[in-house]
């Protein structure tokens, strides 16, 4: 049985399957897989999931559908006057309505992928750990201002004369990312890998 996970970019397909596996698979019997759908962009994501989603979800070794955005980019969640979480909500039941499937579950990374890695500066360079500003210890408050990803980008700028590469970094800061850490500092992750693992278990339940 596997997840399939939906995806805006290189850098989720890269990074994120494996360092949710690290989070899932000591704690379920039998481990799942998790197949990853990679779009062009969030746009792309949000346009084409109706479709792509119920494609896979009608194959019978599917357990869910878990789309990932992040709350920074997407018109959707583009709402003056409101908090992270109510973005969250209010797109979140928008995706799933155009979904239409119980088995189809929105989540965000607040408010970037990038805010998991702030959880824990131990796996940055020295010269980058050392220049990480006070607020990356409430990683997903690291907000719209200037998200995670653009935080990187010029402390690396700063620090090494060399931009922040999202896909080549991201893939090797995310293998030495403890997601316990993670988990522990950023509330929407816990959400996301607590209803993945939710999901899991109920399955080994219903089929036993």
């Amino acid at each position: 049985m596997k997840f399939v996970l939906f995806v805006e970019g290189h850098t989720e397909k890269k990074a994120i399957p494996g360092f949710i596996k690290r989070w899932l698979d000591p704690k379920l019997s039998p481990r799942v897989g998790i197949q990853v759908v990679r779009f062009n962009g969030c746009r792309e994501l949000i346009k084409d999931a109706p479709v792509k989603a119920l494609m896979h979800l009608n194959k019978q070794d599917v357990l869910a559908g878990i789309a990932l955005l992040d709350l920074y980019g997407p018109d959707i969640c583009t709402v003056p006057g409101k908090s992270a979480d109510e973005r969250c909500d209010l797109a979140k039941k928008r995706m799933e309505k155009d979904v239409g499937c119980e088995r189809f579950y929105q989540f965000f990374a607040v408010h970037e992928i990038e805010a998991w890695l702030l959880s824990d500066p131990g796996i940055f360079p020295h010269e980058i750990r050392s220049a990480l500003p006070a607020k990356v210890r409430l990683p997903e408050e690291v907000n719209f201002d200037q998200p995670p990803a653009k935080l990187l980008d010029a402390i690396y700028t700063q620090q090494t004369g060399r931009t922040y590469k999202k896909v080549v970094y991201g893939k090797d800061l995310f293998d030495k990312l403890d997601p316990d850490k993670a988990y522990d500092k950023c509330p929407h992750l816990k959400q996301l890998l607590d209803g993945m693992l939710k999901i899991a278990k109920e399955s080994v339940l219903s089929a036993s």
